[in-house]
């Protein structure tokens, strides 16, 4: 009898899975893809001395990070697909010679890096080679994004370009700019910290990378059969098993695959068909699995690439983010798996069963290989070293635990493995190199500043609504923009209003408890003598809120630094960027423009739409969720103070669920409905605490009730 595949196969057949978002690619047989496959292991070697070894300044390392992807770029994804044999072989020649100027621009600023700055001081202009070079870079980012992520990013980069040199001076109002001369905007753009060979750019070729290259390291060790194997003996007795093994495999898979459309198409391959077969409608298979996959870009040790560059931006260490992410995290899930278990529970379905191995016969089949290298990876960080250090010896630790698994990696495994994180990292690469021009326009001409204000003035003064404002941008730019893409530009304008709103809040708070220093008291007293007598003593919030609001504009930033200490205010800055995090995944499951959703939707055979609504649903956790970072202490509370939190929100979130399905564990009337939705604001609200306990035991008696409720229903009826 001939055996039955496993439902892992489709994982073994294919190290990474195709990625819908990505254009169309040349296939690995062809001899563009054979230099592609070599090419990509030397540059993954590359990258490792850069980054453990090599003495190379940050520009040129940026500037070889850039060329090596650029060249991998260009053969990898034509320059537009012909249909004749010598139509393809006009195309590759373009696509040679493109990946040649990549190339040539690395050169040019290795070479001509010092004589630039010594001809930059002594002149006003650019030479000739001046000029070509770094116009070749910036037409050279537009195309590689547009072969990668499509037109959008092309758009912006031109629209920002072209603002800085010529448009903006004929914009009126807050948003005009005088403008610059183009060599300096060329300057600006390839030479600062904030252009394309800047702070992003050395994130892509060091931490990013480095953490895709492990990733790929996992998944050729046979991480990606063992993560589905463990869900589904994890899931085996729950009630809708199939779609747990979707959440949890989902998690697991997220925190290496770096992509959502990609965890979606590896893991949704064997998962979706299994919630069929279990009875799961598939448009809610789909929603699922694209649902749990989003989630794994926010998933804890290794998130998505918007995570490193959040530790830049604010400073905070990556380590101190992941730590903080774990419980946010799991919230997200058990959003999802409430949802799912409701769904089981009124469709009645039973525990899949079937799996015959055990927990302990799946780890020592491949769980070593798996959860080793990811506890040295942690245990490193923890200990001091750098992520990109930690990362490299995790490496090495993924190939020496493999050796004592069924999957052993020899010499030629860590070949296709490190051409595997080449290949994976090319859009990566390239995409974060790009967006630098956007960066530098931002930060040339100051608009960041100005959108800032814009929030400030729009919100008037709420948290709640610059928030609102907030979601709606990142959901009209991740319909076209990456996720990352999508953080990077919402960070940068948005992220600096939001804290601002939030350290105004603990501000105002100070004052009002009369407990601010007396420099900060004569300050205020400036701008509201009227109110001097009152000034440093207790004070309603509005007296303080209008005390605060007639203080001189100009010394807001004393009365800040000497009122809150700099770890509140770290707080803040951290808090307003995950909020702009999380909110920057939903364009992954929200319609119109749903990428994760309508792959899984492919697999599932279900009407793409109708799926990302389904999947919209059942992600509402990273919209209920990032408020915690601004009106809880799940950030900078005590442990008992976030654990309490955790509960009262996991809670709210399976009223949340419950509310919209109108079933529990039995079905909910519209009263009980009604009572659902309520005691889900009260739990999540910043109110008291005696408030929050008491919808907590509200909660539990309801759900004790329909507990007996759905146990009465299913006694058997007797004659």
């Amino acid at each position: 009898m001939a055996q039955e595949p496993s439902a892992t196969e489709p994982l073994k057949k294919s190290l990474v899975p195709e990625d819908e978002e990505s254009r169309f690619e040349r296939a690995p047989n062809s001899i563009p893809g054979q230099i592609v496959f070599w090419f990509g292991v030397a540059t993954a070697v590359l990258h490792i001395w850069l980054n453990t070894l090599g003495l190379v300044s940050e520009l040129r390392a940026a500037a070889v990070h850039f060329a090596a992807f650029g060249f991998m770029c260009a053969l990898l994804y034509p320059a537009w697909q012909a249909k004749s044999a010598l139509g393809q072989r006009f195309v590759l020649v373009i696509d040679v010679i493109l990946g040649l100027l990549a190339i040539s621009v690395f050169l040019y600023l290795f070479y001509f890096e010092e004589s630039f700055y010594r001809t930059r001081q002594q002149t006003t202009g650019f030479a000739w080679y001046d000029w070509t070079f770094t116009a070749i870079a910036v037409v050279l980012c537009i195309e590689f994004t547009r072969r990668t992520t499509g037109w959008i990013i092309p758009i912006l980069i031109i629209l920002s370009f072209t603002y800085i040199t010529f448009w903006g001076r004929h914009v009126g109002g807050m948003l005009t700019f005088s403008g610059l001369r183009t060599d300096t905007a060329l300057f600006r753009i390839v030479y600062t910290d904030d252009g394309i060979f800047g702070t992003v750019a050395r994130i892509s070729y060091s931490f990013v990378f480095m953490f895709i290259l492990f990733g790929a390291f996992l998944m050729r060790s046979g991480a990606g059969a063992f993560i589905i194997d463990f869900a589904q003996v994890l899931a085996r007795r729950m009630m809708g098993g199939p779609g747990f093994v979707a959440i949890i495999g989902s998690g697991l898979m997220g925190t290496i695959s770096g992509s959502a459309v990609a965890n979606t198409v590896s893991t949704g391959s064997v998962t979706i068909p299994l919630m069929k077969r279990a009875g799961i409608p598939p448009r809610t298979a789909a929603a699922t699995e694209a649902a749990s996959s989003t989630g794994g870009q926010i998933m804890p040790p290794i998130m998505g690439a918007g995570a490193f560059i959040m530790a830049s931006f604010t400073q905070v260490p990556y380590l101190t983010i992941a730590a903080l992410s774990v419980l946010p995290a799991i919230l997200y899930f058990l959003s999802v798996g409430f949802y799912i278990r409701i769904t089981a529970k009124r469709l009645n379905l039973k525990p899949m069963g079937g799996h015959e191995k055990t927990v302990w016969q799946v780890l020592k089949d491949n769980g070593l290989a798996f959860f080793l290298p990811i506890g040295v990876l942690v245990g490193l960080m923890v200990w001091g070293y750098t992520p990109t250090y930690a990362a490299g010896i995790a490496i090495i630790s993924v190939v020496v635990s493999s050796w004592v698994t069924k999957n052993p990696m020899g010499p030629m495994a860590v070949l296709e493995a490190l051409a595997l994180g080449a290949k994976n990292m090319i859009m990566t690469a390239v995409l974060l190199v790009a967006i630098g021009v956007v960066i530098a326009a931002v930060t040339i001409s100051g608009i960041g500043n100005t959108f800032s204000l814009m929030i400030g003035a729009w919100s008037g003064g709420s948290i709640l609504i610059a928030v609102v404002l907030i979601a709606l941008a990142s959901l009209v730019l991740g319909m076209g923009l990456p996720v990352t893409a999508a953080y990077i530009v919402i960070a940068t304008l948005a992220a600096p209003a939001l804290a601002d709103l939030i350290t105004r809040v603990e501000l105002i708070s100070a004052i009002a408890s009369g407990e601010i220093p007396q420099s900060v008291g004569a300050i205020l007293m400036l701008g509201a003598p009227e109110h001097a007598a009152v000034i440093g003593q207790p004070m309603s919030r509005d007296l303080a809120a209008e005390i605060l609001g007639a203080a001189p504009q100009e010394m807001n930033r004393m009365i800040l630094d000497q009122t809150l200490t700099r770890d509140v205010i770290v707080a803040a800055l951290l808090a307003a960027h995950l909020v702009i995090f999380w909110l920057s995944q939903d364009s992954s499951v929200t319609p119109p423009v749903c990428l994760t959703a309508f792959a899984a939707a492919a697999i599932a055979g279900s009407k793409p739409m109708a799926t990302g609504f389904t999947a919209w649903k059942m992600a509402k956790g990273l919209y209920i969720v990032p408020l915690l970072f601004i009106y809880s202490p799940i950030l900078t509370g005590t442990l008992w103070e976030k654990i309490e939190v955790t509960i009262f929100t996991a809670a709210a979130l399976y009223c949340f669920a419950a509310a919209i399905e109108g079933h529990m564990e039995a079905a909910v009337n519209i009263v009980q409905r009604a009572l659902l939705a309520a005691l889900c604001v009260i739990l999540i609200w910043p109110v008291s605490a005696a408030w929050h306990w008491v919808a907590f035991a509200v909660f539990l008696a309801l759900l004790a009730w329909n507990i007996l409720q759905d146990r009465r229903e299913r006694q058997p009826v007797t004659a």
